[in-house]
């Protein structure tokens, strides 16, 4: 709560808090502040104090008052000038007495406007306290930490004259050889044929995502992404100038209707999809759904990228694309900062002969080349078997988090969109997440709402949780006091 002291008022002390989410964007472009009663009720101070806080933001050019519908964040890359302070009592006048706007007035985001992603992206880095965080996107560090086998094998590598050879060249364009020599085997238990030569390491998944749109994509090509779907790729495919067409996400698979318009009246470049426990839904590809994408592709030819983050988490038999497909519409992604280590950025992409020397290309005028020490190690932890037991005794512990988080989730009052499967849960709260994921951050924890899941920003009552930070009874209790606080207003 706000303590009024001799040196900072009420007032700078809120505008102050704000602020300074804005600005790390925790609370992203498009984000609706509390109503000035609202704020008022939660942080304990009068309206006026609220309206003058709001004030301040809007002379700082951090908001802006929307007449009937209230105050939003804006967007601190743009050129236009800040709103006037002043503007915020006249639109109090307005809206102190609203709620939440409805889904029909918020209205789709506007043609192009920036998606934004960074509220999700930068909590990654944000610690909001020493709790476990529900909006996490990767396994806790004490998870992590029980890797001991990845240190000794960089000791083993850098010990050996692959340090100075490593260290003093550029290394292979495509990537350590000896990794794509085991990844092509790790590929080859999933049924994806690829080849040594068919593999580029990257930095990370999102760079080989990153990889594949830039050597495919031009300025207003469209591209089929499902939704909800990850933020990250939203937002990165609207900064390099792609049209974005969200494709619902169902338990089978994508919403082939949709689809089928899309490519009638777009003739889309490029679908990208998780086939295997979708983020956030968990959702797993059916055969037949899969059958049919590959057929569209093919009728309208136009490629698929399918993004596999999370199959070291997910059954060997589970239905793959690229697997039916046999790398020739489709182009495998995949990475190890889900299973290994967030910070090692190691990644890699498998594609149609044909695309190879394009995409190698874009990786060459993008990075060079990859570390190969780290690479070279990975390797190793692979081919001597240390990651497939370490996976295998993550998914354990996972499967015995998520009962424990799926439980008290449901004793909480919420329910499940989809039904709990890998990391994630799709939750359904029966509230506004953006406003909760404001309150739940004053106690602490970083919720990850549901509008960053779609394409465009719209109030939304689902929220996405980790399964492996939301085993702490605390965190429920919290969640339920601070709901029940939204709905009694």
């Amino acid at each position: 709560m706000l303590t009024r002291t001799a040196h900072r008022t009420l007032t700078e002390q809120l505008a102050e808090r704000f602020a300074e989410r804005i600005r790390a964007r925790l609370l992203p472009v498009g984000a609706r502040l509390p109503s000035v009663r609202e704020c008022a009720r939660q942080q304990g101070v009068s309206p006026y104090t609220v309206v003058a806080a709001y004030d301040q933001l809007l002379a700082q050019g951090l908001v802006e008052a929307r007449r009937q519908r209230g105050f939003y964040v804006r967007d601190i890359g743009q050129k236009t000038p800040p709103a006037l302070a002043g503007q915020a009592q006249a639109a109090t006048e307005n809206i102190a007495s609203e709620g939440a706007p409805a889904a029909a007035e918020a209205g789709p985001l506007p043609s192009g406007s920036h998606i934004n992603a960074t509220a999700l992206i930068r909590g990654m880095f944000h610690q909001a306290s020493s709790k476990p965080q529900p909006g996490a996107g990767v396994f806790p560090p004490q998870w992590l930490q029980e890797a001991r086998f990845m240190p000794a094998a960089v000791r083993k590598v850098t010990g050996s004259r692959a340090l100075q050879d490593g260290s003093l060249s550029y290394g292979e364009p495509l990537g350590d050889a000896d990794l794509r020599n085991v990844l092509a085997r790790r590929l080859a238990e999933l049924n994806v044929p690829a080849r040594p030569a068919h593999i580029m390491t990257t930095v990370g998944a999102t760079h080989a995502l990153d990889i594949v749109s830039r050597t495919l994509l031009k300025a207003g090509d469209p591209v089929m992404v499902e939704e909800p779907g990850w933020s990250v790729e939203f937002a990165r495919l609207d900064a390099l100038g792609a049209r974005v067409l969200p494709v619902p996400r169902g338990p089978q698979g994508p919403d082939l209707d949709v689809m089928a318009r899309y490519c009638e009246v777009y003739a889309p470049k490029l679908f990208v999809s998780v086939s295997v426990l979708h983020n956030p839904t968990g959702y797993c590809l059916t055969p037949g759904s899969a059958h049919q994408v590959l057929q569209l592709a093919q009728q309208h030819d136009f490629h698929i990228v399918e993004d596999d983050t999370y199959s070291h988490l997910a059954p060997v038999h589970a239905t793959r694309l690229t697997a039916l497909d046999g790398l020739r519409r489709t182009i495998y992604v995949s990475g190890f900062a889900k299973i290994l280590a967030p910070n090692w950025r190691v990644g890699y992409l498998a594609a149609p002969p044909d695309l190879v020397e394009r995409l190698l290309d874009t990786k060459l005028l993008s990075t060079l080349t990859t570390p190969s020490i780290l690479e070279k190690a990975l390797a190793l932890c692979i081919d001597q078997g240390q990651l497939r037991r370490h996976a295998e005794r993550m998914r354990l512990r996972l499967a015995q988090a998520r009962a424990r988080s799926v439980q008290l989730a449901l004793e909480a009052g919420c329910s499940f969109a989809a039904e709990p499967a890998g990391m994630f849960g799709w939750v359904e709260t029966g509230v506004d997440t953006d406003m909760l994921a404001q309150r739940m951050l004053d106690e602490g924890y970083l919720l990850a709402p549901g509008a960053l899941f779609h394409a465009s920003r719209q109030p939304c009552t689902l929220m996405r949780i980790n399964f492996t930070t939301t085993q702490d009874a605390a965190f429920w209790r919290v969640f339920q006091r601070v709901v029940a606080q939204s709905r009694s207003r």
